[in-house]
This record gives structure tokens, C-alpha cells and sequence, in this order.
């Protein structure tokens, strides 16, 4: 008898024409580490008396269909993730393409992903996957991923992939070591981590139907937050923190084959940090930035993609 082992696991993806309806084609498969995306429907206790000691059977309550997917940071997969959190982007170029991604699009494109079990066989397909949140980190080692928040409509599960043969991209992952931070162009020394989330903080549309599922996720305002540690050499950050005056932070990575990833953020705001002496040790402080809307480039934020995708 097969036992199910997340070494065979696979993964696909499609965005979707009509919110909730798998498309019947054009998957691709996507490069995952862990993925806690799934449908649960709890069981209501019997608040019934009078039937003796022993409990009246349960009833289902709503299905909740969500969960996280943990991805890495790689110069093709990443674009469907940028995609669902942001909107289709402008692509530019004639090979390698750049791929350009604005925050504060009104609405967001939904998609399904199928998970598969082949051993069992178990094909779960999550249909209406809209992203709430995507997060990563910035450090000097490890391993380089990001860990997408989805909110799904519903699950549904058979012995057969519903995908089909998905695509195959090719796997050009980032890593640590190709990082920079930038503050207003110019390198931002002394920075020993950082922490970026943005989040479309989805507002769920339960209404009251039939099959328990809701009516769709839409976006709300969308929040930009993150946290920089830095090893404390000089008052620059502390100074604008106490003006608080925006500065520009600008993430970025780049393969030496030519593809980057650059997320730039328009318009940073520092809090005034404490400063804490708790040892010999070098003095580290850290600020847990937030994000506005800039008024000259009329956005939050601008991830730009360049590889060799000719569209998302």
C-alpha cells in the first residue's frame, strides 16, 4: 500500500476568467517547499437538552478554504505570485522581458491550484485562490523563500489530475547572497535583516448559500510593513524617523545570467526606535517601517521582474 510522501507532491497553477470555475487548461507547474493550503468544515455541538447525558449528533458548519504556500524567490515562478498580488503587469522588452507590477489595483485576478498526492491518489483542485499576503526576508545565509496567504472558495478532491500536463519553467532561484538594500539610490550598509509582508487584506464575502463557500475575497486597503535590524554606526535612520520625513528602500536581487527581482518602495516611514545597550556586543536597532503612498509616483510600491517570460 502507498503511503503519501511530500517528495512526490506536485503543484499547479492557473489563473481563472470567471471567479470560482477552474480553467480547463494552461497550468503550469510551480516550484513549492510546504503548503498548508486546504478546506476544513468544523462540527457544531448539539446544545439540545432533554435527551439524556449523551450528546445529540453534530452539525457542519461553514467550509473554510485557505492556507499558505511557501515558495521560493526564482526569476519565472515568482511572477505568479507577484501577479496575483498586484494585478497583470506591463511587460516591456523583446527577450528578456521586464515585467513591471503596481501596487493598488482595484480589483485582483483569482486562480486555482491543484495539489497532488499521486501515491494515493489524492488531487485536491482550490478553486477562487485570491493572495492576501506575501512575505519574505532578507538576511545573509539561508535559504531565499517567500510564504504566499491565500483565501480560497472551495476544495475539491479526486483520483485524477484536473491540470492535465502542466507547463515546466525553468528554475533560476535567487538567493541571499544576491541581495542589496538601497535607501534613495545609495547602499544601505549596516543592515543585518529585513522584513518585508504586504497585504492585500481581503475582506471575505460570506454570504448564505447552499455549499457553505463564500462569495468571493475582495481587496481592501492594502498595507506594506516590514522591519529593518541594523548594526547601530550612525544616525541617519534615527534622524529621519525623528523628521518624519519618506525615504525610498529599495530590495533587489540579481542573477549573474542577467535576471533580477527589485521591489521598491516609494515611501517608507521609520519609528523612532529604541536604542538598547545589552551587552559588549556591537548595539543593533530596529525599525519597523511602514509604507504610504507616494505622491509624486502616484503608488505604494513597484516590483519589477526581468527574465525570460514573455507574459504572465
Amino acid at each position: 500500500m502507498a503511503r503519501a510522501q511530500g517528495a512526490r507532491a506536485q503543484m499547479a497553477l492557473a489563473f481563472e476568467t470567471t471567479y470560482g470555475t477552474p480553467p480547463a487548461g494552461g497550468f503550469t507547474k510551480m516550484p513549492f517547499a510546504s503548503t498548508t493550503l486546504g478546506a476544513e468544515q468544523p462540527l457544531l455541538n448539539s446544545e439540545l437538552l432533554g435527551y439524556g447525558r449523551d450528546p445529540l449528533a453534530p452539525i457542519k458548519d461553514a467550509v473554510t478554504a485557505d492556507g499558505d504556500v511557501v515558495v521560493p524567490l526564482d526569476a519565472e515562478a515568482f511572477g505568479f505570485w507577484l501577479k496575483a498580488a498586484f494585478g497583470s503587469p506591463t511587460t516591456t522588452g523583446t527577450g528578456p522581458w521586464t515585467h513591471e507590477f503596481q501596487s493598488g489595483a482595484w480589483t485582483l485576478p483569482s486562480l486555482s491550484i491543484e495539489t497532488g498526492m499521486p501515491e494515493v491518489p489524492r488531487y485536491a483542485m482550490y478553486s477562487g485562490c485570491v493572495l492576501d499576503q506575501i512575505t519574505w526576508q532578507m538576511q545573509r545565509s539561508g535559504l531565499l523563500t517567500a510564504t504566499a496567504r491565500l483565501v480560497a472558495q472551495g476544495e475539491t478532491v479526486g483520483t485524477t489530475a484536473s491540470a492535465g500536463t502542466p507547463a515546466a519553467l525553468e528554475l533560476k532561484r535567487f538567493g541571499h547572497f544576491n541581495g542589496s538594500i538601497t535607501r534613495n539610490g545609495s547602499a544601505l550598509g549596516n543592515v543585518v535583516s529585513a522584513d518585508i509582508t504586504y497585504a492585500n487584506n481581503l475582506d471575505r464575502i460570506e454570504t448564505i448559500r447552499s455549499d457553505g463557500r463564500i462569495d468571493g475575497a475582495d481587496p481592501s486597503i492594502a498595507a506594506l510593513t516590514g522591519s529593518i535590524e541594523v548594526r547601530f554606526a550612525d544616525s541617519t535612520l534615527v534622524t529621519q524617523a525623528i523628521n518624519g520625513d519618506p525615504c525610498e528602500l529599495e530590495f533587489a536581487y540579481v542573477l549573474p545570467s542577467g535576471e533580477s527581482f527589485t521591489f521598491t518602495v516609494h515611501a517608507v516611514y521609520l519609528p523612532r526606535p529604541r536604542i538598547e545597550i545589552s551587552g559588549p556586543q556591537g548595539v543593533q536597532a530596529t525599525f519597523d517601517w511602514q509604507a504610504a503612498r507616494d505622491s509624486v509616483v502616484g503608488r505604494m510600491c513597484t516590483a519589477t521582474l526581468v527574465n525570460d517570460v514573455e507574459t504572465y
